[in-house]
């Protein structure tokens, strides 16, 4: 598979964050989140595409990828959220452009909405913004997250990768599947992989999604429409609660839009992108 690396660090209130920025200095910078329990590399074929005309910076969340996983480490929401404000400080970025997946649509609309992020514009994907959230699955996991962490090695790697792997309608390639659970195997990696489902606390949404309201950024809302994680209702209920809000359904693409149809998301944001002010 083409080569992902986050050479750079950077140290967070919740442990060291790996990065890196794709394109050239001095144009519209763009940052890309990422989703639970996935990281930056679903970002990898839109990244670069939209770093043709964009410098854009992609990173690892805390307990993600390859950032810092610790025992005891706070990898929740709101933790995230503080991060990603303390991030585009550290990058010099005042209104950047966003792009975000999944929980990372959560954390993106945290640091926006309580901590005063300012974004030129907005694009969520699949984002987990709107009560109820999480599939019974994850529920039962987050209830029980001791019991599943104490699973032997192949029995959780097992599990992990059926999980990951119902992120995508048509299926995931072996290899790209591999490399997206390999970051919770091992000694480290398993323990983190339920760390961050115990930390998963839906009032961190409910704390803002009457707030949503509020956005007066460009905002985009993008749901691949065989979505089985989050209904692609969903997405029209938080296109209909942003104001001005624009609402891009992605056809034959799961909740891992990235991976099901790279070119036709890349198309709908490089369409927002070209109406912006």
């Amino acid at each position: 598979m083409p080569a992902w690396s986050l050479p750079e660090t950077f140290p967070s209130c919740s442990g060291a964050v790996r990065w890196n920025r794709l394109g050239e200095a001095g144009r519209p910078a763009l940052v890309l989140l990422h989703g639970t329990p996935f990281s930056s590399y679903v970002w990898r074929a839109v990244a670069r595409s939209l770093a043709r005309e964009h410098q854009v910076f992609v990173w690892d969340m805390p307990g993600y990828g390859a950032s810092e996983k610790s025992s005891g480490q706070d990898v929740s929401l709101a933790a995230q959220g503080r991060v990603f404000t303390e991030l585009l400080a550290h990058w010099g970025l005042e209104r950047p452009l966003v792009v975000a997946h999944d929980f990372g649509g959560a954390v993106a609309l945290r640091a926006h909405l309580l901590h005063g992020a300012g974004y030129a514009a907005l694009a969520l994907v699949d984002p987990v913004a709107l009560a109820p959230w999480g599939s019974p699955f994850f529920r039962l996991v987050r209830d029980h997250a001791e019991v599943f962490e104490a699973l032997p090695p192949p029995l959780h790697g097992a599990l992990v990768r059926e999980y990951v792997g119902s992120a995508s309608s048509p299926g995931l390639h072996p290899a790209v599947l591999d490399r997206l659970v390999r970051p919770w195997l091992g000694e480290e990696g398993q323990p983190a992989f339920y760390r961050q489902i115990a930390q998963a606390d839906q009032r961190h949404t409910d704390e803002i999604q009457e707030r949503y309201a509020d956005i007066t950024v460009p905002t985009l809302v993008c749901w691949g429409e065989e979505d089985a994680w989050i209904p692609v209702a969903k997405g029209r209920e938080l296109a209909a609660a942003v104001p001005g809000a624009r609402w891009e359904p992605i056809a034959h693409a799961g909740h891992l839009v990235q991976e099901d149809a790279p070119a036709e998301l890349t198309a709908a944001l490089l369409a927002f992108l070209g109406r912006l002010p």
